[in-house]
């Protein structure tokens, strides 16, 4: 089955980009309760002991066989870069009727947990809310600046890609399973076939390091769509070795700038470089300077952050 969203000209001037850490760690907790098919997390999955914390209804909003998530667990980021609190204190604030309509939407029956919040759900919303802090705080916490990097890239890249060659750049090589052509965007993974013609809403778009390897949306109307995809360069973030560098490129730039250079597959910070390179904060902001004088890469703030990009002539001095 697939589904349709056929855009306007000023549908594509709305699409806006934003990362999540609170849907971060609701597809985190996902992925604890059912690693199959997510090697690709493993390192992480090892470091994590949620045993004795209490995490409220958590564990039983994630039981519906569909997959499906309530909505007010991944509620649309209204800003680009925002703070798990802020996060937090809109999913605490969810109005009892959207709790109930989003709780009924869900199959299979409900367990006790899931029974006494729809009862009450302002104090259950509390514990919830709770409970994500506490799972946050010991199983993301540590993490968080690393994902955090890699999900800024992915916003500095795509939004890159989207004004340099708009929409068919822009979601080329996104996932799989997503498709643009003649004006409308297919997504192939979906239980039933649907079409919506957007009328000036626009499109969310949201990076993620735990939905893969999968996407997820919200797309039914009324309501901005949203589409979560895997993040380009997730399959790089646990990893501890660094990007090898072109034998001959170290030899005419020098190794460190070529090693540099290759690690920009995707953006990244002087902090984030140094970590996988090996190089100190120092040499690795000393060498980006040379590079970004020589035209090969360019700076771009995001949020308290500035990523390094490689430039398009940096990309063939690579191939």
């Amino acid at each position: 089955m697939m589904l349709t969203l056929t855009f306007s000209a000023y549908d594509l001037s709305s699409i806006r980009f934003a990362y999540s850490p609170l849907r971060e760690a609701v597809y985190s907790f996902r992925a604890l309760l059912r690693p199959a098919g997510r090697a690709l997390h493993l390192p992480w999955m090892r470091t994590v002991r949620v045993a004795g914390l209490d995490l409220g209804p958590l564990v039983d909003l994630q039981a519906d066989p569909t997959g499906y998530i309530p909505d007010f667990l991944t509620p649309s980021p209204s800003t680009p870069l925002p703070d798990l609190e802020v996060e937090l204190a809109t999913l605490r604030a969810t109005p009892p009727e959207v709790v109930r309509a989003n709780l009924d939407a869900m199959a299979g029956p409900r367990t006790p947990a899931v029974r006494e919040l729809y009862a009450e759900p302002v104090e259950g919303m509390a514990r919830l809310t709770a409970g994500i802090e506490a799972y946050w705080d010991t199983a993301m916490a540590e993490h968080w600046p690393r994902m955090r990097a890699l999900l800024e890239g992915d916003l500095v890249h795509r939004s890159r890609q989207l004004a340099a060659r708009g929409p068919q750049g822009l979601f080329a090589g996104m996932h799989a399973a997503v498709r643009w052509q003649d004006m409308r965007l297919r997504l192939e993974e979906r239980p039933a076939a649907y079409s919506r013609v957007l009328g000036g809403e626009g499109l969310l778009l949201v990076p993620s390091i735990f939905v893969w390897p999968r996407i997820s949306y919200r797309t039914e109307a009324p309501g901005q769509p949203v589409i979560a995809y895997p993040a380009r360069g997730v399959a790089t973030l646990w990893e501890r070795g660094t990007a090898p560098a072109p034998d001959a490129l170290s030899a005419v730039i020098g190794r460190s700038r070529a090693q540099l250079l290759a690690e920009l597959e995707s953006p990244a910070s002087t902090t984030e470089l140094a970590r996988r390179t090996g190089l100190s904060p120092g040499s690795v902001s000393e060498q980006l300077a040379l590079l970004k004088e020589a035209g090969f890469v360019t700076p771009h703030r995001v949020g308290r952050s500035v990523l390094y990009a490689r430039t398009t002539r940096a990309d063939a001095l690579l191939r």
